[in-house]
């Protein structure tokens, strides 16, 4: 059908529809999206549904089960995405979405190049040099904990440490440990902490969560902070899987918060059984 003939023809509402639908599925056959994920949800059929946005646009999409069986998990809101996939329109109510085959986050690749780049840097400056290491004190009288008052780190350090030996005194000096705000938060603390009287060794960390999460941690002005700090660090972020730069600009890495109290503090019962043995020796 010519210009013309479009210009004077009259279109049922199924007639446009229809046309509308085979110029967008033949035309976008194979497309590729990128954008924010916003609005997932799983239906009980295992199908995703959700939309993509940017600045000034959104669009509908669906992941069928087939598809996304593939994948660990489905992304959270705010994932920034490759979508790839077709258009399809929907007829009974005039709406096209995006029907997705693959999906790809993008913003995590990202993240990884910039956590390279910084790692390589600091690297290349000496800043993770073993020889600048320094070893953690045998039994810390205090402990400082850089972290969120909050959070359920916290509260596994506190338990682990007291377990372990009830007289090593605890000051948590407080943070935001995510968020844009974070890294300069955990700068001031670690100096706060540094700077406090009779404090032998500061602890710093947070608990599990996405590479986005635990960003502020892979941050220059923090790990630079670590470094400098005159008190020695022991670094504590997320799970064992998870590795920052702060693991790396700390005297030591422990694998989760729990664990750093575990590393920090001999336990108690082993300091008077060998207490006891010396005596025993000696006399």
């Amino acid at each position: 059908m010519g210009q013309a003939e479009i210009q004077h023809a009259v279109y049922t509402v199924s007639q446009l529809t229809r046309e509308i639908k085979f110029l967008l599925e033949h035309g976008f056959a194979f497309i590729r999206v990128e954008g924010e994920i916003t609005d997932m949800t799983v239906a009980r059929s295992g199908h995703w549904y959700f939309s993509l946005k940017d600045e000034d646009a959104r669009l509908s999409a669906v992941m069928f089960r087939g598809q996304n069986r593939l994948l660990v998990a489905p992304p959270k809101d705010g994932a920034q995405v490759e979508a790839r996939g077709r258009l399809n329109v929907y007829e009974p109510r005039g709406q096209y979405q995006l029907v997705v085959d693959s999906l790809v986050e993008t913003g995590r690749g990202k993240l990884l190049a910039a956590f390279e780049a910084l790692k390589k840097k600091l690297a290349a400056e000496g800043l993770f040099d073993e020889d600048k290491k320094r070893p953690l004190p045998f039994l810390p009288r205090r402990i400082a904990l850089v972290t969120s008052p909050e959070g359920a780190a916290v509260r596994d350090m506190i338990r682990v440490i007291a377990r372990r030996n009830p007289a090593v005194s605890l000051v948590v000096v407080p943070t935001l440990v995510q968020g844009e705000a974070a890294p300069r938060e955990i700068v001031a603390a670690i100096r706060r902490a540094g700077a406090l009287r009779d404090v032998e060794l500061v602890i710093v960390g947070r608990g599990g969560g996405s590479m986005e999460d635990l960003w502020a941690f892979n941050d220059e002005e923090v790990a630079r902070a670590i470094r400098s700090c005159p008190t020695p660090v022991v670094s504590a972020v997320g799970h064992e899987v998870d590795f920052t730069i702060a693991d790396f600009a700390a005297d030591l890495r422990a694998p989760t918060p729990s664990a750093a109290g575990e590393l920090a503090v001999p336990l108690y019962s082993d300091l008077t059984a060998a207490l006891q043995r010396q005596g025993a020796r000696l006399g």
